[in-house]
């Protein structure tokens, strides 16, 4: 263990030296927009991350777009809007809907976690806690939500932890029971969208990932791994919930399996202006630079960046391949 925490540590600081000699020589000359499709709840971390890039390159103007994100993914394929880099908090909706017509690889990131949010306002707040959150969800009177999943994963992933924790706690009914006490329009495009219903009172309780609660200051209740999507342990586990949502082409449908919380970040094949994307993406997954804003804003992000096999690693832009490692 001594071993390999030395070489991950050896490992970042060779990367901190890379990424302080490029940020001044091969990206100075880089201009232009940069247009960002990005999952909901990235939205604040990407801010920071746009400020940071921008300071140092202030020719470049970087425009994000927020949604679901599959949503997201269909803009590109769908409606054909130019797009550079595409970051979904599911890597699963860019191998499905964007890989291989749209985009050429995948980098995984980040993770996370799902949790119940609430607020001091929601019906029963003094009396929720891990042990009584799914009886609680059930009561008439609760108004409870999640985001759509056929536009967000974090609407498909509330519906697998519903599933789950059918099956850890060992109560036939569970899921139905719950679900039957949540009506259509309380589910919202995209989860992030939750958290103003939340803090105006309008909705007692929401599905949200962890880093999401952090960053708006929510409450929130702790699940079990087993349930959580959070601990890649797990996956086996996670595997038993199966969500239905809309595929491709319309009218077709795909099952999304659970797994993990992993996030994903892809370049757009035809992207408008690839080079400073690229350079963009250099800063997002530089430990030193965006990794840093995620830990810091409570996501965990993998250090260093995932792809699954040595093809794909060799196929991303130069400067992104030692940000990398080949890694299932």
């Amino acid at each position: 263990m001594k071993g390999t925490s030395l070489f991950r540590c050896v490992w970042c600081a060779m990367v901190a030296v890379l990424f302080i000699l490029t940020q001044g020589q091969a990206f100075a000359e880089v201009s232009g927009k940069v247009i960002i499709f990005n999952a909901g709840s990235l939205t604040i971390p990407l801010a920071k991350m746009e400020k940071q890039f921008e300071a140092k390159h202030p020719g470049v103007d970087v425009l994000r777009e927020a949604a679901g994100s599959q949503k997201c993914a269909r803009k590109i394929s769908d409606l054909k809007k130019p797009c550079d880099i595409m970051a979904s908090a599911d890597y699963k909706v860019i191998d499905k809907l964007l890989i291989p017509n749209y985009a050429d690889w995948n980098i995984r990131f980040a993770t996370n976690q799902l949790v119940l949010c609430y607020t001091d306002k929601s019906n029963y707040a003094g009396e929720v806690n891990a042990k009584n959150w799914y009886d609680i969800l059930a009561r008439k009177g609760v108004i409870w939500g999640h985001s759509d999943p056929n536009l967000d994963p974090c609407g498909y992933r509330a519906l697998m932890v519903l599933q789950l924790a059918e099956k850890y706690y060992k109560i036939p009914g569970l899921y139905d029971k719950a679900v039957a006490n949540r009506p259509k329009e309380n589910i919202r495009p995209k989860s992030v969208e939750l958290v103003s219903l939340l803090q105006t009172g309008n909705m007692d309780y929401a599905w949200e990932y962890l880093s999401v609660a952090v960053q708006h200051g929510l409450k929130y209740i702790l699940l079990p791994d087993e349930i959580n999507l959070g601990n890649y342990q797990f996956d086996d586990f996670y595997s038993q919930a199966v969500v239905k949502v809309t595929g491709k082409q319309p009218g077709t449908f795909m099952d999304m399996k659970g797994g993990s919380v992993t996030y994903g970040v892809t370049m757009v094949k035809n992207a408008p202006n690839a080079k400073a994307a690229t350079a963009f993406l250099q800063h997002m997954l530089n430990p030193q630079g965006g990794l840093k804003v995620l830990k810091d804003m409570g996501q965990p992000p993998f250090i260093p960046c995932r792809v699954p096999t040595e093809a794909m690693r060799a196929s991303l832009p130069k400067p992104l391949q030692n940000l990398v490692e080949v890694r299932n």
